[in-house]
């Protein structure tokens, strides 16, 4: 192996460890741990509404905010510097989610998940930006599974401790009143997130170069935040004539709605069917350790089926999970369904992140990643905003989960009409009329 493979080998072992990182918080914060707590000791009237309040609006600022921000990451060659600051901003946050404690606390606690929520939405698309660069064309499908599946069992590591620290601490604290042991135990917990997700954040900084920037005719000499600005409206503008990245986001933005919904708002559901808490994290945590080597299936499936038939198997999945919710009423079927989730949900997210990558010019892969993420991010707005306003509306959240279908069936009709070989052609060529920069 040259030392150009190995450097290559360590910056792909470095952007993969990201994600190992960053899943902490999307496992024990957004899915698990700080849902139960919220619904439990925070929030307890209403909880399930307000926590889908609380999701949706943390997701609409970051998705609002992506795009503009990549442009002006692209043109100034800044992803790392980007990425950085959003990484303290949300491993500051979750920290300061331990000194939530008590139902008045109900606001702090939604604005640190707000603040917290912008941090690991916004440092993704600088992340993921990097995804383009750091793997060539012929892997990128299996470095984004490769990805996905390290933070699975990153989460899900991390997710483990935590469930043993909730269930087992409180007996190793007998002078401590039991409820309040275990509130002990989830706001340390929720604290731990914020020392795992800054600690397996170095890697990346370390190992993985800044592209190069290219800019395009007549940017030279420009201001950071004007031409950030004119890149965005530009590209908002222009994104019609790169037809197979726009109609593939509009597919995603769709189809991702319902896979963030299940994902965001699992745990508040099971908890309104009075499904006992150690069944629900229990299932997660299942889930992300299964969820890894499928993720990595997923990449070699797309080499066999191809990336659209893999995504759409995905869905149809998904489709099925969210009618058998509505029939739901044991904690064993809250499991075989975590399950049936398992199976699909690092495949559907790994190929979707890698196939936007394939589609998009890698001159502005930031730029385009944050359009990426507005569709991203919007599946944690639009899904469980429909969610708590069906479940506020009927009192019945079994109808909320059934009215996921219609985004699963939707993003199939779309997706089938995405010409990928055209649009890999298409994002050459813009590659080609931009201006290296030293």
């Amino acid at each position: 192996m040259t030392t150009t493979d190995k450097i290559k080998l360590r910056a792909i072992r470095a952007w993969t460890m990201y994600d190992w990182a960053n899943s902490a918080f999307a496992t024990t914060v957004m899915a698990a741990v700080l849902p139960n707590y919220f619904g439990l000791f925070i929030a307890t009237e209403a909880s399930l509404t307000l926590w889908g309040y609380t999701v949706a609006i943390g997701s609409l600022i970051a998705a609002l905010i992506s795009p503009v921000l990549g442009a002006i990451a692209d043109f100034r060659g800044s992803k790392k510097v980007f990425m950085g600051f959003f990484v303290a901003l949300g491993v500051v946050s979750t920290a300061l989610l331990f000194f939530v404690q008590t139902p008045g606390d109900w606001l702090m606690a939604s604005i640190l998940y707000i603040l917290g929520t912008i941090g690991f939405a916004g440092s993704l698309v600088f992340y993921d930006a990097l995804l383009p660069h750091v793997a060539d064309p012929d892997e990128i499908n299996q470095v984004s599974a490769r990805g996905y599946a390290v933070g699975y069992i990153g989460g899900g590591l991390l997710l483990l401790i935590n469930v043993v620290m909730i269930f087992v601490g409180p007996r190793l604290l007998p002078n401590m009143e039991e409820t309040e042991a275990i509130k002990l135990m989830m706001r340390l917990s929720l604290a731990s997130v914020a020392v795992w997700w800054a600690g397996f954040s170095i890697p990346i900084f370390r190992h993985v170069k800044e592209p190069a920037r290219k800019m395009e005719h007549g940017e030279e000499g420009k201001n950071v935040l004007s031409v950030g600005f004119k890149r965005f409206f530009k590209a908002l503008r222009e994104i019609r004539k790169f037809r197979e990245l726009f109609l593939f986001l509009l597919a995603f933005f769709i189809y991702s709605n319902g896979i963030g919904t299940i994902i965001t708002m699992a745990v508040a559901f099971g908890t309104d069917l009075g499904f006992d808490s150690t069944i629900l994290i229990g299932t997660l945590l299942m889930v992300q350790f299964v969820a890894a080597p499928f993720a990595m299936l997923f990449g070699k499936l797309a080499k066999i089926l191809g990336v659209k038939k893999s995504i759409n198997l995905s869905l149809l999945v998904y489709t099925g999970i969210a009618i058998i919710g509505y029939f739901m009423y044991f904690e064993w079927q809250f499991i075989l369904l975590g399950l049936g989730v398992a199976t699909v949900q690092g495949g559907s997210q790994a190929l979707s992140r890698s196939l936007i990558g394939q589609l998009m010019p890698k001159a502005k892969s930031a730029e385009f990643y944050g359009f990426f993420s507005v569709s991203e991010k919007f599946n944690t707005v639009i899904g469980p905003l429909l969610f708590s306003v069906i479940n506020q509306l009927t009192g019945n959240s079994r109808l909320a989960i059934i009215s996921l279908v219609i985004f699963f069936l939707a993003g199939i009709a779309l997706l089938s009409r995405v010409n990928i070989e055209r649009g890999i052609e298409t994002a050459a060529l813009e590659d080609a009329q931009m201006i290296p920069v030293e």
